[in-house]
């Protein structure tokens, strides 16, 4: 039923169970894949983004080890992976990846904002939930 996946995270406690959740729904269905979208939301210092020879933007390693968890325990599970690292405000650009590419479900962790943060704010997971047109879930 959900054979294209993508898994939103960043390698938090609500990210890893989040991955959890995915690899269980791939689990369910021969020939299911997972694409895991990482977005680093900041502006790098200025040495990681221009340098004498005025490189373009890259993620820095450091961020990148953060989703390392849930890379090893998708290839663990013997599931199709691909990863994709990226800058960009979370909730538009995992809405804009889950639209282009037209995922089956999409699968994020709840980042557990207090009542006013989530008035004020909002969560990343509730922006998703609300754009994508496809099944959204999100695990606490």
């Amino acid at each position: 039923m959900f054979k294209h996946i993508l898994l939103a995270g960043d390698g938090s406690e609500h990210a890893i169970r989040a991955c959890e959740k995915a690899i269980f729904i791939a689990g369910l269905t021969e020939g299911a894949d997972i694409t895991l979208i990482h977005v680093v939301d900041d502006i790098p210092a200025r040495s990681e983004v221009v340098e004498d020879d005025m490189k373009p933007r890259a993620i820095p390693e450091h961020r990148k080890e953060r989703v390392s968890s849930m890379e090893k325990r998708v290839k663990d599970a013997n599931i199709p992976l691909t990863v994709k690292h990226t800058f960009g405000d979370p909730g538009p650009t995992i809405v804009r990846e889950a639209s282009e590419e037209s995922y089956d479900i999409v699968v994020i962790g709840s980042r557990g904002l207090n009542q006013f943060q989530q008035m004020v704010l909002g969560s990343v997971s509730h922006k998703v939930a609300k754009r994508v047109k496809c099944p959204v879930l999100i695990v606490k």
